[in-house]
């Protein structure tokens, strides 16, 4: 973080009171303290680094093997199917296991996965065109086995939160791991992978695996003390309690809904940026990840800043501001011609969506029961995030039924015209029904 310039003679040590304060008020010296949460942060920087490489690299990779909207949007719907399939029994696992141990054992099998999509790169290193089909279809089946135990390890890593830091440190905790989140996922992760694909195809996997490996070992030296479990029941029964809790908290009921359709309308979006970034702004693999880069720039301030505009703005009117922004930037984007305009929308997108989390992440951690927060996680992400497979499979269907009617480029505009709409409806609705 830079401090304002005041001056050539400002004293280095006036320098380093300055910034002790400022972290200080950020709660940085506390929660650094926590030898657990140094761990927890560590292992979420480096595994998201992994994580930003891998969202270049997995979409890249299928357009070189094919140019079908529709084909690279199965990518990106077998990725985030397993959030529909298994968002449920992840949550009453979550809540029977060891949540260390099953954030080891997921990042583990994710390494694992991540070097069978690198025997698929090397089996065939010019990818037919003809084979395109089934070339597709063997990423797709390993990002959906990639997305199965990303589903496991996000809602341990979620739920192990409140167990590491104290209630009134939760937003200062989410926002600084949202923040490594974003530096690591997507202002390091996407140009290294451009440069990596530049160099190799299969040496961004290689480096996601790794990750992935150096993470399981720090989440492994954590020490959290061991949780009181009840007798193991039906899984039915488990699985009920935390449906009956969510169904009797209206509030996080309505958010869960809302956050499924803003994914929704995120991954229609997200689906088609890596044709619109080659087609419309013309950029290669590393123009497209310095390009997402502006987005992560967005996700580090939003992370910074959010706790203290939630703070002094409470959280509906965090959360409308927030919706309203979303809109913005999409709109924005429908309309741009240039790449400094689409990189200051997805900045403006990424801070709002921060926001969002800030707000909602910790109003969810501290509200519900210890004993629930697996199931009940696990239920609003169902919701939250069950969704964004067909909004993958939206966007790639836009795209591929108006391009003989409006071209190619008014195509790959036309979700972000839709998704603008889309969000105006959901800040609609929140601005009338929505009351923390």
């Amino acid at each position: 973080m830079k401090t304002p310039f005041e001056g050539a003679g400002l004293h280095f040590v006036t320098r380093l009171d300055v910034l002790r304060d400022l972290t200080a008020n950020a709660g940085m010296t506390t929660l650094w303290s926590l030898r657990n949460y140094r761990l927890l942060f560590s292992a979420s920087a480096i595994s998201n680094l992994g994580d930003g490489v891998s969202a270049l690299a997995f979409p890249w990779l299928a357009t070189l093997i094919t140019r079908d909207p529709m084909l690279i949007a199965m990518v990106a719907f077998a990725t985030r199917l397993p959030w529909l399939l298994f968002s449920i029994p992840a949550g009453v696992w979550t809540d029977r296991m060891d949540r260390r141990r099953l954030m080891v054992q997921a990042d583990l099998v994710r390494m694992l996965l991540t070097f069978g999509v690198v025997a698929v790169i090397l089996s065939a290193p010019e990818f037919p065109v003809a084979r395109a089909e089934l070339y597709i279809a063997a990423i797709s089946v390993l990002a959906f086995l990639l997305g199965s135990a990303e589903v496991l390890r996000d809602n341990a890593a979620q739920t192990a939160l409140p167990a590491v830091v104290s209630a009134d440190q939760l937003e200062q905790a989410n926002g600084q791991l949202w923040s490594i989140e974003q530096i690591m996922g997507s202002f390091v992760g996407p140009p290294l992978a451009g440069l990596l694909i530049a160099t190799a195809v299969p040496a961004p996997f290689v480096l996601d695996a790794a990750s992935f490996a150096l993470a399981a070992g720090l989440v492994w030296c954590m020490a959290i003390a061991p949780r009181l479990n009840s007798k193991r029941r039906s899984w039915l029964i488990e699985a009920r309690e935390g449906i009956t809790w969510l169904r009797w908290h209206r509030i996080i009921l309505q958010l869960a809904i809302m956050l499924g359709l803003m994914n929704t309308v995120s991954l229609m979006t997200l689906t088609v940026l890596i044709l619109y970034s080659q087609e419309i702004l013309g950029l290669g693999a590393a123009g497209h990840g310095l390009l997402l880069t502006a987005g992560a720039a967005g996700g580090v301030a939003g992370g910074l800043l959010c706790p203290n505009i939630a703070a002094r703005l409470g959280r509906r009117a965090s959360l409308l501001i927030a919706l309203a922004l979303l809109g913005a930037a999409l709109a924005v984007i429908w309309i741009a011609t240039s790449v400094w305009l689409v990189a200051v929308a997805l900045f403006i997108e990424m801070f709002a969506a921060l926001l969002w989390n800030v707000v909602t992440v910790s109003y969810r951690q501290r509200l519900i029961p210890d004993e629930l927060l697996g199931r009940v996680n696990s239920l609003y992400r169902f919701f939250g995030w069950g969704m964004m497979p067909f909004g993958a499979l939206i966007g790639g269907a836009i795209v591929s039924l108006v391009e003989p009617t409006v071209g190619r480029e008014s195509a790959l505009r036309l979700p972000y015209l839709l998704g603008a709409g889309g969000m105006g409806a959901i800040w609609l609705y929140a601005w009338q029904q929505l009351r923390l």
